[in-house]
């Protein structure tokens, strides 16, 4: 115990005491400075769950980590198996590759907040030079959730890579010896023998990128602090935005347990439903 306490500390001021603070909060009306007022129950949670606000959050938060998550996970499996290859100076390869993990949120929200400048964005540039209309990235309802998920799939795409790396190379090398002495060619081996041995992994990967997508933030805000028109207000930052800009601590504390038991959710399922397709050698 007397190791474990400076982590259980840790846990409990900075994960526990929040959490149950906001699960308090819920039940109480707040004023401005975060003062718990009258108690009203379940009713605040019934009224913000129900609400229309919370449901345009909950289906950006789908699209967004709907344009996130396997985008970055076939890019990043791409990449690894690129990356995996004996030849010389890969290694120069790898270090571009996960060099985004290095990358803070700040700094690469505003790279690509340059890049997609509707006047000087290289984006643009190149659309021009396939003789193709500008578009306004990060102002149009149409397209700026679809910039803001391509700036989410290059910011994690680094760590993204890295795991997955680490899983092609903990593949034993005698299973592709025996695929080749079958005659298995380059696709049957992918599918035969690589997929099923690094399915653990890209559970791994899976879980950690729904999770960090449905918990993005700083590039939101700093792009296009949920708009235009409210097509990029995911759920944190209708929390940041209900508690930190409109002062209303209470409802935000709502969908603060709404999103903590939506991802256990969808964690718990991803687990019952895909490990059961995970091979373990």
């Amino acid at each position: 115990m007397i190791f474990l306490a400076p982590s259980l500390i840790l846990f409990g001021v900075f994960i526990f005491y929040p959490l149950i603070k906001s699960v308090y909060l819920g039940f109480y009306e707040t004023d401005p400075f975060g003062r718990t007022g009258s108690f009203v129950g379940i009713d605040q949670y019934q009224q913000v769950l129900t609400s229309e606000d919370f449901r345009h959050a909950l289906r950006v938060t789908f699209l967004f980590s709907l344009y996130v998550v396997p985008t970055g996970m076939l890019l990043g499996l791409g990449l690894a198996l690129l990356a995996n290859q004996r030849l010389r100076g890969i290694s120069i390869f790898r270090t571009i590759f996960s060099s985004t993990v290095a990358t803070s949120v700040a700094v690469g929200a505003i790279m690509w907040l340059t890049l997609l400048n509707p006047n000087i964005g290289v984006l643009n540039y190149i659309l021009e030079q396939l003789a193709l209309p500008r578009v306004q990235w990060l102002t149009d309802p149409d397209w700026a959730l679809l910039a803001v998920s391509l700036t989410t799939v290059w910011l994690n795409l680094g760590l993204t890579f890295i795991v997955t790396l680490a899983g092609l190379q903990a593949i034993p090398e005698h299973l592709y010896e025996s695929a080749k002495i079958d005659g298995a060619g380059r696709w049957s081996t992918f599918w035969n023998v690589t997929l099923p041995m690094l399915s653990p992994t890209l559970l791994f990967v899976f879980v950690i990128s729904t999770i960090f997508s449905f918990q993005s933030f700083g590039q939101i805000h700093m792009l296009t602090q949920g708009g235009p028109l409210d097509a990029t207000t995911v759920i944190v930052y209708a929390i940041y935005r209900d508690g930190f800009v409109f002062q209303n601590w209470g409802v935000a504390a709502t969908q603060a347990i709404a999103l903590f038991v939506l991802v256990l959710a969808l964690t718990s399922v991803q687990f019952r439903f895909l490990e059961r397709r995970v091979f373990y050698g």
